[in-house]
């Protein structure tokens, strides 16, 4: 792994006295899927959204496996991890995916707003860690106590509370969940002196995803991604999670789908423009709080390709939406080979 450059700075490990409650700001999709409130420059439209996967591809470590102490350089500088991490704290779904893919069971994890606590496709390994708030509203006395010795997560999310959850333990933050999601797991796994490991997970979810487009063959249908939220509607494109694992597997998408942005917004008067071979749609938390009714109720659906024959689905949003991981990824290729091949 490539690194622009090499840091020193020491991470205080002495515990922050007093600290209170701390809340991150939502924006966009209010923290579940969406952009919090962290850095605009990252978040969906901002000035470095387009470059954050490069980017981040050039953080990590220059350590030896196995070596201690090691400096990780990430999205907001240099974290110096003296001896391999033992107690770490998630601050987002992506994080807790990729820890708990690595063997880690994390002593403390901040929910998406809406969530009860963890997803439920990584309970049974996640174990019981502590709950830190959620990703949009950390409590910074909570993380405290749990005396971590590493802290995960990204810029976009928690950028305004970097300093301090700095000064409990080292911090490694990624530049933003999302289309990133292999070169944060990468990152997380550097700090975690797991990168073999990490990349043997990505190598096997690689290899799934193109027999998966072998076996669908040359003529692979058009897929469309559609998300109801409270505050909008979306159709998902080539920058986010679920757009990364249809390019792996080479499934095409209807040309407003190929864009290089998170989504583009529909609403129920043009939901005309979700027309595909396949619609797979996912709802962020009730469904009576969104527009789907209005949408699925307007004619133009009744008319869409997929729609006719029977080949718009419902699929697990904490897995095709806020998965953000390579577990995730790894149930959503199971899912579209279920779909697919029925």
């Amino acid at each position: 792994m490539s690194l622009r450059r090499r840091g020193s700075a020491a991470i205080a490990l002495a515990a922050a006295g007093a600290l209170s409650l701390a809340a991150c700001g939502s924006s966009g999709a209010g923290g579940k899927g969406g952009d919090g409130a962290g850095s605009k420059a990252v978040a969906q439209g901002g000035k470095d959204f387009a470059k954050a996967a490069e980017e981040t591809a050039k953080m990590g470590t220059d350590a030896a496996p196995g070596r201690f102490p090691r400096t990780i350089e990430h999205a907001m500088g240099s974290a110096r991890l003296r001896a391999a991490p033992k107690r770490v704290v998630v601050l987002d779904v992506g994080e807790l995916d990729n820890v708990v893919s690595l063997g880690v069971r994390p002593v403390g994890y901040a929910p998406t707003e809406g969530d009860e606590g963890i997803p439920d496709y990584l309970k049974k390994a996640a174990g019981h860690p502590k709950s830190i708030g959620t990703v949009n509203g950390l409590n910074l006395e909570v993380v405290d106590k749990l005396k971590p010795d590493l802290i995960l997560g990204s810029k976009l999310r928690a950028e305004k509370q970097y300093r301090q959850l700095s000064k409990i333990a080292p911090t490694v933050f990624s530049i933003r969940p999302g289309f990133t999601w292999k070169q944060n797991y990468l990152l997380n796994a550097a700090a975690l002196d797991k990168t073999a490991e990490a990349e043997a997970e990505l190598a096997a979810y690689e290899t799934k995803a193109r027999k998966l487009g072998a076996d669908i063959g040359p003529k692979k249908p058009t897929v469309t991604m559609l998300r109801y939220m409270p505050q909008f509607t979306r159709l998902y494109a080539k920058q986010s999670f679920i757009g990364t694992i249809l390019k792996d597997v080479g499934l095409p998408r209807p040309e407003n789908q190929r864009i290089d942005d998170l989504a583009t917004e529909v609403s129920p008067e043009n939901i005309d423009q979700a027309d595909a071979d396949w619609i797979f749609t996912g709802v962020y938390g009730d469904p009576k709080a969104t527009k789907r009714e209005s949408a699925e109720h307007n004619p133009l659906w009744k008319n869409l390709k997929a729609v006719k024959d029977g080949h718009a689905k419902n699929v697990q949003d904490e897995t095709w939406y806020l998965g953000l991981g390579v577990t995730a990824a790894d149930r959503v290729l199971d899912d579209l080979r279920g779909f697919l091949f029925r």
